[in-house]
C-alpha cells in the first residue's frame, strides 16, 4: 500500500528504493509561493544513518514488509548471537553489526524484539529495563552516603553505568537501556 505526502507522520514506517525507514522529524512546510511540502528526516533500520528528503505533493512511498517477533538470546558464538523464536523454536544467528548497542544490554535468557524486513531479521530491540550484577566498582567508603555522588560500575555484559555510592559489586541494579542510567538497586 503506497503512502501519501499527507499520510506522513513521526515514528511511520516507510521504504524507499527497498529500504525500510522510521520517520524521526517531521516539518510541513507551506512556502508563500508554491506547493506545499515535507521535510523529514528519516532514519535507515538497515545501518541506522539519518538523511534528510523531501516529499513534494504527488510523491508516495510504500509500506515496508516489517514484522516483529518476541525471541529469546540463547548465547553468543564468536562473533554471533543466537535468538531463539520463542512461538517455532526456530534459532536465527545475528552479527554484531546487526544487533548494535543492543548487546551491551542482553545476558543469556533475555527476551527481546527482533525486527524483520521481507523475513530477514535487520535490528534487535531490547527491553527498556534489564536487570544485570555489578562484576566490578570501586569500593564503599565510611561516610559515601550521599545520593548526588556516583561512581563508574562495570556490568556483567561489559557495559559501565554510572551508580550510587551505596551500590557495591556483586549486588544487581536495574537499567534503563534507552539512556544507559542506573534506575534502582535489586532488592
Amino acid at each position: 500500500m503506497a503512502i501519501s505526502m499527507s499520510e506522513l507522520k513521526k515514528g511511520l514506517k516507510i521504504e524507499i528504493d527497498k529500504i525500510p525507514y522510521r520517520i524521526v522529524e517531521y516539518q510541513h512546510v507551506k512556502p508563500g509561493k508554491g506547493a506545499a511540502f515535507v521535510r523529514a528526516k528519516i532514519k535507515s533500520f538497515l545501518d541506522g544513518k539519518v538523511i534528510e528528503k523531501t516529499f513534494h505533493a504527488g510523491d508516495k512511498c510504500d509500506e515496508p514488509n516489517l514484522q516483529e517477533k518476541t525471541m529469546q538470546f540463547l548465547y553468543q558464538d564468536g562473533d554471533l548471537f543466537q535468538f531463539m523464536d520463542n512461538e517455532t523454536y526456530e534459532q536465527i544467528a545475528l552479527t554484531q553489526d546487526q544487533i548494535g548497542d543492543v548487546a551491551k544490554w542482553i545476558i543469556d535468557g533475555t527476551i527481546v524484539q527482533v525486527l524483520f524486513h521481507n523475513d530477514k531479521a535487520i535490528s534487535v530491540d531490547a527491553p527498556q529495563v534489564v536487570e544485570l550484577k555489578i562484576i566490578e566498582t570501586a569500593p564503599n567508603f565510611k561516610g559515601d552516603t550521599s545520593s548526588a555522588g556516583k561512581k563508574p560500575a562495570t556490568l556483567e555484559t561489559g557495559a559501565v553505568v554510572q551508580i550510587p555510592f551505596h551500590v557495591l559489586e556483586g549486588e544487581s541494579i536495574r537499567v534503563n537501556t534507552e539512556t544507559g542510567e542506573y534506575v534502582e538497586k535489586v532488592k
